[in-house]
C-alpha cells in the first residue's frame, strides 16, 4: 500500500474534529486536504477569507485562557490558534551569550515579516508552516524531511492492533508521544513546525500584536485582555519558574529592567487599537460569551459582508430560496416571474427601509396607554435605473406612500464604459436619503454612474442606500471600494460573471423577463 493511499485513508477514517486545532501542540496534518478544498468559492476565482480575530495585552493576562474559551465555544467551526511567540527571532551566539540582557518584549524581538508571510499565505488557502520556537534554547527552526511509507505504514499496523477497525486521532496522538516518534509526526516530518491549514477562523494571541499596523489591518476583530499588573507578575513567576525551569531571582530581574517597562511604552499604548477591552481575562465569561455571539453572526454572512461593512445581505430563508429558485428557472412564466420578483423585491425595499435614519416618537394608543416607538424618515426618494430598475418602483410605492421617484438612463457599451443619456431627478434631492433602484449588480459600471450623478446632484454619499435582488462579486467590490459609506442591500450574492459580463448563475435579461419583451 502506497503512503498516498494511506494517508487518504486516515483522513477518510478519522473524521477529525477541527475546533480547538491549536499551534502550540502538534497540529494534525492529515486533513489538509479536506481543508483546503473548502477555502475555494464556488466560482473558482475568490478566496473564503478567515475570520481573524487578535487576542493582546501583557504578558500572562489570560490571553491563552480567553482564547480556549472562544475556541471551545466556537465547536462547530474550524478554529486555528497562532502564538506570536512562535515568530521571535532566533538569538545568534552573541546574544544567547547575554540572553538575560535580551528583551523579549520589544517589537525587534519578533519576525513581524515571517508572521505577515504567513498569514497572507493562509488567506490565500495555502497551508503554511509555522516556526517553532524553543523557550529553553531560544531558537526557531522550520524544517522537514521525505515523508516514510514504511513509519506510515507502522502507524497503520498498530492503530488497527491497538482499535480493530476503527482508526482514531487520539491513539494516533498517544503514539507519536512516545519517546521513540516525539520527533516525527504521522507524514514522517520532523517537528521543526507546525503545519496550519486554512480554516474558518484564525485566533493570533500575543503581546504585540497590535503594535504593527500591518498586522492590525488582518484582524477582523481585536481584542485587548486588561489584568492587574500583581495578578499578572505572580502568573509569569509561576509559569517562568516551573514551566521554563528559571531561577525566580532571573524572574524577577527580567519583569523589572524589560517586562514592566516594555508594557508601559509599547504594549499598554496599543489597547486603544482594541475593538474590545475585557478585564479580568479568562474570568470573564460574559464579555467572552458576547464575542463568541458576534463571530458566529460573522461566519454566518457571505464573505463579503466580512470584507465590507456597508453590504447587506437579507436573511436567507427557505420561502427566499424558493422565490429565486422560480425567478431563476428559465422555465418560468411571466406572470409567476413577474410574481415572485414583486415579493422578493418588497423584502429588499423594506430591508433597505430599515437602514434610513429615525426619531424616537411617543403616542397614545385607543386604550390610552403610552406607546414608546419611532418615527420614519420623511425626506426620502427613490430612483430607478432605467428600465430594470423600474420594476422596483411599485414595491417602493406600496411601502412609501406618496414617494417621489427620479429616473437615470445608462447606455453600456460593451460593459467596459457607460454613458449617460438622460436623468430626471427631485430638485431638492439633494436634501433626502435615496434609495437607488437597480434589480441587478453585474460589473458595478453602470451603479458607479448612477452613484457619481448623485453625488454630483449634493447627495451626501452616506445617504443612498443601493436595492437589488442579485450581486455578482466583483460589482460589490467595484462599488463598495469606490463609495465606502453607500450601503448595499441585496438578497443574495452569486458566483460572478462569465466571458459576457453576464452575471452567473443570475436570472438572465431581468427587463425582459419583467416587461415582456423577451422574445425566447
Amino acid at each position: 500500500m502506497g503512503s498516498n493511499s494511506v494517508v487518504d485513508m486516515i483522513q477518510a477514517s478519522s473524521k477529525v474534529h477541527f475546533s480547538g486545532f491549536h499551534v502550540n501542540g502538534h497540529v494534525n496534518g492529515l486533513a489538509q486536504k479536506a481543508v483546503s478544498k473548502e477555502t475555494i468559492s464556488a466560482s473558482g476565482e475568490i478566496q473564503r477569507q478567515p475570520f481573524v480575530i487578535g487576542v493582546a495585552g501583557g504578558a500572562a493576562s489570560g490571553k491563552t485562557t480567553v482564547c480556549d474559551m472562544i475556541i471551545q465555544q466556537l465547536h462547530d467551526q474550524r478554529v486555528v490558534l497562532i502564538n506570536q511567540d512562535s515568530f521571535y527571532h532566533s538569538l545568534t551566539e552573541e546574544e544567547l551569550a547575554r540572553v538575560h540582557e535580551y528583551n523579549f518584549d520589544h517589537p525587534d524581538a519578533f519576525d513581524t515579516d515571517h508572521l505577515l508571510s504567513c498569514m497572507e499565505k493562509l488567506r490565500q488557502g495555502e497551508a503554511v508552516d509555522i516556526p517553532k520556537y524553543d523557550c529553553k534554547t531560544y531558537k526557531s527552526s522550520v524544517f522537514r524531511r521525505v515523508p516514510s511509507p514504511f513509519s506510515v505504514s507502522l502507524i497503520i499496523i498498530l492503530l488497527i492492533d491497538i482499535c480493530g477497525l476503527r482508526i482514531m486521532m487520539d491513539t494516533c496522538d498517544d503514539f507519536l508521544t512516545a519517546p521513540s516518534c516525539k520527533n516525527t509526526n504521522v507524514l514522517g516530518v520532523v517537528t521543526g513546525f507546525y503545519l496550519v491549514n486554512p480554516t474558518d477562523v484564525i485566533i493570533l494571541e500575543g503581546i504585540l500584536l497590535f503594535h504593527d499596523p500591518r498586522v492590525r489591518r488582518l484582524m477582523n476583530m481585536k481584542i485587548f485582555v486588561c489584568t492587574d499588573s500583581d495578578v499578572r507578575l505572580e502568573r509569569r513567576i509561576r509559569r517562568d519558574t516551573v514551566e521554563n525551569g528559571r531561577d525566580i531571582g532571573t524572574v524577577l530581574d527580567q519583569y523589572s529592567k524589560f517586562v514592566k517597562p516594555a508594557f508601559d511604552d509599547f504594549i499598554l499604548p496599543t489597547k486603544k487599537y482594541a475593538d474590545i477591552i475585557i478585564p479580568r481575562g479568562g474570568d470573564n465569561h460574559v464579555a467572552v460569551d458576547l464575542i463568541v455571539q458576534h463571530i458566529c453572526t460573522k461566519l454566518g454572512q457571505h464573505d463579503l459582508c466580512k470584507i465590507y461593512p456597508n453590504l447587506y445581505v437579507i436573511h436567507s430563508t427557505f420561502q427566499i430560496r424558493g422565490m429565486h429558485t422560480l425567478i431563476r428557472d428559465a422555465q418560468t412564466t411571466k406572470h409567476d416571474f413577474v410574481f415572485y420578483s414583486d415579493r422578493l423585491i418588497r423584502l429588499v425595499v423594506e430591508h433597505g427601509l430599515g437602514h434610513l435614519p429615525f426619531t424616537e416618537k411617543q403616542v397614545i394608543t385607543p386604550t390610552g396607554c403610552v406607546y414608546s416607538g419611532v418615527d420614519f424618515c420623511k425626506r426620502l426618494c427613490g430612483v430607478s435605473v432605467i428600465r430594470s430598475g423600474e420594476s422596483m418602483e411599485n414595491a417602493l410605492r406600496a411601502c412609501c406612500k406618496g414617494i417621489k421617484i427620479g429616473k437615470i438612463l445608462i447606455h453600456r457599451e460593451g460593459d467596459n464604459g457607460q454613458q449617460l443619456i438622460y436623468e430626471k431627478l427631485p430638485n431638492d434631492i439633494s436634501e433626502r436619503h435615496v434609495l437607488l433602484l437597480d434589480p441587478i449588480l453585474g460589473t458595478g459600471n453602470s451603479a458607479v454612474e448612477a452613484i457619481n450623478l448623485l453625488i454630483s446632484k449634493g447627495v451626501p454619499e452616506g445617504n443612498i442606500v443601493f436595492l437589488n435582488l442579485i450581486s455578482a462579486p466583483q460589482g460589490v467590490h467595484v462599488v463598495c471600494k469606490k463609495f465606502p459609506r453607500i450601503k448595499i442591500v441585496t438578497s443574495e450574492i452569486d458566483d460572478g460573471l462569465n466571458e459576457e459580463f453576464r452575471v452567473i448563475p443570475g436570472m438572465g435579461e431581468f427587463g425582459d423577463r419583467y416587461f415582456g419583451t423577451d422574445d425566447d
